[in-house]
């Protein structure tokens, strides 16, 4: 591991941040910690922490000492100096007397002496910060002393590493125990550059940020030295069938398992969104002989814990001519998975005090030998970080099966951190949106309607995918959505096939669709060519059919249900002059949408449509518009506005009816129509 700091950079951040009034010493904090906090080997998503002691002015305009430390939750790698709060340090080194500080009593006692109330909460780990006297104090979970230090003989491996460099300090569960037993074994040597962590991670320090910073890299490096000189240990491979399923297979199959069943007051699921991973070493430990032992023996990091529970569910390998069998096999495992896990929680939870009320009972990480591993949470990005802490920890098992026998900490032990209320606050978001956990694909994307829905729908909560066969647009529309673009031409069966073998890749499956895409052909029914015809009916009526079919049969293999949305038009009922071209297939589009609702409402799979009219931008342009308006002798907004509300429909008054559509669990084989009002129009 080499050193990142730079003087120019850290100089140049000196002068960015006092030009916005924040001191040297906080932007120094701030530099330093981005540099940890950037290296994957070092912290991941939301953990290690970084304080400085310094002088700040309270406001009453007295000088005070304080601690600023990294707030819990703050991204190291991102962090700005708001993430970094500032607490009365007096106050904290005076707790240090006490012999008890119960965890509720030290987060209110941080909250207490805030500097500035609005602050988030101080890391859990701010007395320790406090308590040792340096002024710059650093703590990262490094993958590479993890390795060293989750073995039986840990402390022992980090004495002969470290000699008197580090102290070393057992484990103790994060908070006020640990901070006074670690600051106690600092002042038996205050010569130390830092802590170890026993199965935990590791504390350097120093009178300034390049110090603490450049120590924590020699000592993490002393660490992947050792490592480098055991011997290079390879996983057995077990014997695996050549004929194995792809992931585009297999993945809706397990995402679907995984839905837990409403409570009652639905039908509906909780859906989780799936992250999957796989490359050389992934592949290499998931499709060990000896999986089941090593990946099930629990996490490499107490912090992990709350994003990937202790234990991954190792599933058999999936053959491609035997999916059935091995959606039985997932649903099985699934259902021991839950029954060992409330058997952990209802042995763990008699002896806690107050008692804890059980999480949902499905794994974190699942892995499939010889393909990979998935990754489970509410949201793509919660499942990313599962995801990025799981691939870690397949590095750190890795290196630690190579020094020896890699040995985290006891169940008893974890148990109190997954269910400690201190980590799950972390977790705690508030209510979760209507479509929360749901995948959409929205055709047509690049358009009014189709970008419209997109929004609509990532508002909303879902995860979106973005189909349009003008790739540059459809990227630069989800750029601002933050959503999946993909190239696709609906009328071409291959493409269709290949965008949706990328979303189940990606997110695990697929929920809800708007199938969106479509255009107006112009002409005299009785003088348009035959191909216009054909052209117009490949798009307005069989990219619809192609679209659905290829989302049914991945909601069949979810078994959870789903959505199918269609863009109909008011064509399909009140046919207009010279739009028979278009009329006819729009027609055929909605007794298709019927259809869908006749034959897979068995399925829970509903299936609905909307017809829109004048719509700007939609299918009508500007030219359109204006010959239209010419034609009945009204201007542009007397035609848009030619309805009985006298208003103009606008792309988000559709999109908003496509999202009331998906949140109407028990409305299938119906037609919203959204013109403003047209009595012609109307369905009955």
């Amino acid at each position: 591991m080499h050193s990142n700091w730079s003087d120019q950079q850290a100089q140049a951040l000196i002068e960015h941040y006092g030009n916005l009034g924040v001191s040297r010493d906080l932007a120094l904090r701030v530099y330093s910690t981005r540099l940890l906090g950037q290296d994957a080997r070092l912290v991941l998503h939301g953990g290690g922490n970084t304080s400085v002691k310094t002088r700040m002015t309270d406001v009453l305009g007295d000088e005070v000492e304080v601690l600023c430390v990294k707030g819990s939750g703050w991204d190291m790698g991102k962090i700005e100096p708001e993430g970094l709060p500032a607490v009365r340090l007096e106050n904290l080194q005076k707790t240090r007397k006490l012999d008890h500080f119960s965890d509720e009593d030290m987060v209110g006692y941080l909250r207490a002496n805030l500097l500035d109330a609005q602050s988030p909460n101080p890391s859990v780990e701010t007395l320790l910060h406090a308590y040792l006297p340096h002024r710059f104090v650093d703590h990262t979970h490094s993958t590479a002393v993890l390795s060293l230090i989750d073995q039986a003989n840990g402390e022992e491996l980090a004495r002969e590493v470290y000699g008197d460099l580090m102290a070393i300090v057992p484990y103790i569960m994060p908070g006020f125990l640990l901070a006074k037993a670690a600051v106690e074994i600092y002042e038996n040597d205050v010569n130390v550059k830092g802590l170890i962590l026993h199965k935990h991670g590791i504390f350097t320090f120093g009178e300034t940020a390049q110090e603490a910073y450049e120590a924590m890299i020699a000592m993490v490096s002393l660490a992947e030295a050792r490592i480098s000189q055991a011997d290079a240990r390879v996983f057995a491979i077990s014997s695996l069938s050549e004929n194995r399923a792809d992931l585009a297979q297999v993945a809706p199959i397990i995402r679907g398992a995984c839905a837990i069943p409403g409570d009652g007051s639905s039908d509906d699921p909780d859906r989780f969104i799936l992250e999957f991973r796989s490359n050389e070493a992934i592949l290499r430990f998931v499709s060990g002989a000896d999986l089941p032992d090593y990946a099930r023996r629990g996490v490499v990091t107490p912090d992990h814990i709350i994003r990937t529970k202790n234990t991954p569910l190792v599933l058999p390998p999936a053959q491609a001519d035997r999916l059935e069998d091995f959606a039985d096999a997932v649903r099985c495992e699934l259902n021991n998975y839950a029954l060992k896990y409330e058997n952990y929680f209802a042995e763990h939870n008699a002896r806690a005090d107050p008692p804890k009320t059980m999480l949902d009972t499905r794994p974190r990480i699942i892995i499939v030998p010889g393909l990979g591993f998935f990754a489970l949470g509410k949201s793509a990005n919660e499942a990313a970080i599962a995801a990025d802490i799981y691939e870690n920890t397949i590095g750190v098992i890795s290196d630690a099966e190579k020094l020896g026998r890699f040995e985290p900490l006891s169940e008893a032990e974890l148990f109190e951190l997954e269910y400690w209320s201190l980590e799950q606050a972390k977790l705690a978001k508030g209510n979760e949106k209507p479509l929360a956990r749901q995948v959409v694909v929205v055709t047509g994307a690049a358009g009014a309607i189709g970008s419209s829905c997109a929004r609509a729908f990532a508002g909303h909560g879902c995860e979106v995918v973005l189909l349009d066969r003008d790739g540059d647009k459809v990227r630069r529309v989800a750029s601002g959505i933050g959503g999946l673009a993909l190239t696709c031409d609906v009328t071409d069966k291959a493409s269709v096939a290949a965008a949706f073998n990328d979303v189940a890749a990606t997110y695990g499956g697929v929920d809800i669709i708007v199938s969106n895409a479509g255009a107006a052909w112009q002409g005299r029914i009785g003088e348009i060519s035959d191909e216009d015809l054909r052209q117009s009916f490949e798009l307005n009526f069989f990219a619809h059919q192609t679209i659905a079919q290829a989302a049914v049969k991945i909601m069949q293999a979810q078994k959870t249900g789903g959505c199918l949305l269609f863009n109909i038009s008011k064509q399909a009922v009140n046919p207009g002059v010279n739009f028979g071209a278009y009329g006819l297939p729009k027609a055929a589009l909605l007794f298709l949408v019927r259809q869908y609702a006749l034959e897979y409402g068995a399925d829970n799979i509903r299936a609905n449509g909307v017809n829109a009219d004048r719509i700007r931008s939609g299918l009508l342009s500007d030219d359109m518009i204006m010959q239209r308006s010419k034609a009945r002798g009204l201007s542009q907004e007397e035609y848009l506005q030619g309805n009985l509300l006298r208003r103009e429909v606008k792309a988000e008054d559709v999109a908003r009816a496509f999202v009331s559509l998906a949140l109407a669990p028990a409305t299938t084989g119906h037609i919203v129509t959204v013109d403003g009002g047209n009595i012609a129009a109307a369905l009955r």
